[in-house]
């Protein structure tokens, strides 16, 4: 079989998830989903925008990227740090000009009536 310079592409089937979410973090994100309508003149459905806050609450926790370079090198030469180190440049290569615009948003304010971290 010949080779090609192109890596194998990875699976770009999305994956469909179920959550149940407890009433006031339902809330916040309509309340989200709302403030992103003010924001960007444009109505998304929170389970839309899910999706993208989840990539990008992974993206920024430093301790998560930390520990998937570490399992990665642990499993150098296996499929499933190829797939990972293949999935994330694939990530980091494409022009999502979503996720550009849902990293720009201002982060919401917390409620008055929840605890504070």
């Amino acid at each position: 079989m010949k080779k090609v310079k192109l890596a194998r592409l990875p699976d770009r089937v999305p994956v469909k998830m179920q959550v149940t979410l407890p009433p006031d973090l339902a809330a916040r994100l309509r309340d989200y989903a709302d403030l992103y309508a003010e924001t960007y003149g444009v109505r998304e459905e929170p389970a839309d925008l899910v999706p993208f806050m989840l990539d990008s609450f992974l993206r920024g926790d430093a301790g998560f990227r930390k520990a998937m370079r570490e399992n990665a090198g642990k499993e150098e030469g296996s499929s499933v740090a190829d797939e990972t180190s293949l999935s994330s440049s694939a990530l980091d290569s494409s022009a999502n000009d979503e996720v550009r615009e849902l990293r720009k948003q201002p982060r919401l304010l917390e409620r008055p009536d929840e605890p504070s971290e």
